[in-house]
């Protein structure tokens, strides 16, 4: 590898956070304007047909059996489906970004205690020091939301469904897609889950887009620079690193969408925010460094 090659893959994680990190941004902008599962439907479409034309054009390999391309319809659900069509339906019903970061936030925890038995990784001790001190760094940064009443519950629990979606599906994709060709396995996953997004939108929602200025750039945004950029790290992270290690690095989002909302909007930083952030990152450190 050159050293450009090596520039870029001392580069990839911070990159995957800061686009990872803008989807708060785009979903803020968004979501006033249309329901979220036929968001999602249409996000997820665009990005389907787009990507299966990228893979007819470069002819790229397509699944090779059915049991191929069920694997990828699974990571797809998964990665899509249940922790998108958590998080933005938990936010649509009016549970804070702060308390869906920190639930979301528990992910590195849960695949770092599952990539041992289903991947046969092993965490060291100090990656695991790392992980807890990285969920502490977390809380420290939402702690100031976590103002929970009674109404809050089906939002947590879609939270929660979230949750083990990103995490199940980071262990699904690094067992069974590691191989897949990003163009037409990606292709593959987003009309898995964009089917599953009709079916949402057909059951529980009426169907309402408005076409403002906003929603048009808070969709074109999500789909190119988060499904298509930001997903292409996340699958090329899971393919070359740990699972438990790629997991890490979403400790680090909380702390970037502060730093936004700052710089965007206008929020203030508390000095427990500051103390949070420098936490996580001092966690990702931990579990990024090569094994003892």
């Amino acid at each position: 590898m050159g050293k450009s090659g090596h520039i870029w893959t001392a580069a990839a994680p911070a990159v995957f956070v800061l686009l990872w990190s803008t989807g708060y941004v785009g979903a803020r902008l968004g979501m006033p304007h249309a329901e979220p599962f036929i968001f999602l439907t249409m996000r997820f479409s665009i990005l389907a047909t787009l990507l299966a034309v990228a893979g007819l054009i470069w002819r790229a390999p397509w699944p090779a059996s059915l049991a191929q391309a069920g694997h990828l319809m699974v990571a797809g659900l998964l990665l899509q489906g249940f922790y998108l069509g958590g998080i933005f339906w938990a936010i649509s019903s009016g549970i804070s970004s702060g308390i869906a970061a920190l639930i979301v936030g528990i992910q590195p925890v849960l695949t770092a205690v599952a990539a041992g038995p289903y991947l046969g990784e092993k965490v060291s001790a100090r990656q695991w020091a790392g992980l807890l001190l990285g969920f502490a760094g977390v809380a420290l940064v939402v702690g100031d939301d976590l103002g929970f009443d009674g109404g809050n519950g089906a939002p947590v629990l879609a939270c929660i469904i979230a949750l083990c979606g990103i995490t199940l599906g980071t262990l699904y994709q690094k067992r069974h897609g590691g191989t897949m060709d990003l163009r037409t396995g990606s292709a593959v996953q987003f009309a898995a889950a964009a089917a599953a997004m009709l079916v949402m939108t057909l059951l529980f929602e009426e169907g309402r887009i408005d076409w403002t200025a906003e929603f048009i750039f808070a969709i074109s945004w999500l789909v190119i620079v988060l499904s298509i950029g930001a997903m292409t790290l996340l699958y090329l992270l899971i393919r070359r690193g740990a699972a438990s290690q790629v997991a890490s690095l979403f400790y680090l989002v909380p702390p970037v969408v502060a730093v936004e909302a700052y710089l965007l909007f206008g929020e203030t930083l508390t000095l427990r925010d500051i103390t949070g952030m420098a936490v996580a990152m001092a966690a990702v450190a931990l579990v990024m460094r090569n094994k003892a």
